[in-house]
């Protein structure tokens, strides 16, 4: 075997480490930067998924919100990619997955967590941590109550599991579309959406009308910069990425359903908060407290529940990746090093 020549200059050995050190953090950076676009079919529906990442490092699985997909999760991936694996799926009817029309697909929160299951076996996760975001967490709490041995760890970003989330005006005349469906001004006559019929001049709007303006263009905008400090901060890249597929076709009929199925998640609520309860998952909440659709009253009561969670609150609105995403990244690095090891710290 040979042996390093020992009479090699000090300053020669400096720049041999500086181009290993170098050729190191390219290689990382490259890998940060690989992000592959997938498609996979499951029950005839093509759901199209984010991957980024050494499969051989922890996995973190992201469920986006409403009204978006995947596409939330865009920076964070390639942040995160260098010591974690991320995957990222969009739900059936969201981003570019398949979108059947009402009457071909059950558009419930049950069938889309019972899919995202699938989903998970078909590409082989064993186990991983959730991201739970907005829609994303009725999803995988449903997933982490069924499988809690494959959990291992929650980052939570306004994503609500209490009655505290959804006790307010937002989500009134949402909770009286969930007992009728052909409701007339129930619940809209609160502050936030009797401007809603002001703008429309309708004094006795249906609550199916009030719903439908959540899918317009100003109100994916609002969700967007409510609450965020400097507008500006915020790329129109994702509402531009989120209108034109909320426009198409036979797409409102899917959000209508998905408003009136979410709510099946409030019964569950005992389930998932006895899941926290008995099971413990390390958990990091980064909630954005300047939103008005899950306010930081439904991030609160997580203390009750859990022992191991770190707790931080953003000045910030809803979609809080968006003005936080390096601070959020960060929090997360922090946390799941230490929860979650990855291989290639613990060989440092």
């Amino acid at each position: 075997m040979k042996t390093v020549n020992s009479r090699m200059p000090v300053s020669l050995w400096i720049i041999v480490a500086m181009g290993i050190a170098l050729a190191t953090s390219t290689a990382r950076a490259e890998n940060a930067a690989g992000v592959a676009y997938r498609t996979v079919t499951i029950d005839n529906v093509d759901i199209f998924y984010r991957e980024a990442g050494n499969p051989g490092n922890p996995t973190i699985l992201l469920l986006h919100g409403f009204p978006t997909s995947s596409h939330m999760f865009r920076d964070l991936i390639t942040e995160l990619s260098d010591e974690y694996h991320l995957v990222a799926p969009d739900y059936p009817g969201y981003g570019f997955s398949s979108m059947p029309a009402v009457d071909e697909f059950d558009y419930s929160f049950d069938n889309v967590a019972n899919l995202i299951e699938q989903f998970i076996d078909k590409i082989e996760l064993d186990r991983f941590s959730l991201y739970l975001m907005d829609y994303g967490a009725p999803i995988g709490f449903r997933i982490a109550s069924n499988q809690p041995e494959r959990i291992d760890a929650l980052i939570v970003q306004n994503g609500n599991a209490y009655i505290e989330g959804i006790d307010n005006n937002f989500w009134e005349p949402i909770r009286e579309y969930w007992k009728d469906r052909a409701a007339i001004n129930r619940g809209l006559d609160n502050p936030w959406w009797s401007n809603v019929k002001a703008a429309y001049q309708q004094p006795e709007m249906s609550n199916d009308d009030a719903l439908r303006f959540l899918l317009t263009l100003g109100a994916t905008k609002w969700q967007y910069t409510n609450g965020v400090a400097d507008i500006s901060m915020v790329s129109p890249d994702t509402w531009n990425h989120v209108q034109p597929l909320l426009d198409r076709e036979g797409n409102q009929d899917i959000q209508l359903q998905m408003f009136y199925s979410y709510g099946s998640n409030p019964p569950l609520y005992p389930k998932w908060q006895k899941y926290l309860r008995e099971n413990q998952p390390p958990t990091l909440i980064v909630w954005g407290d300047k939103d008005e659709i899950f306010p930081a009253a439904g991030a609160e009561p997580y203390k009750r529940d859990l022992v191991d969670l770190e707790f931080h609150l953003l000045d910030t609105g809803h979609f809080a990746l968006e003005t936080h995403g390096q601070e959020i990244a960060d929090l997360m690095r922090d946390f799941l090093n230490r929860k979650v090891q990855s291989p290639s710290v613990a060989s440092r």
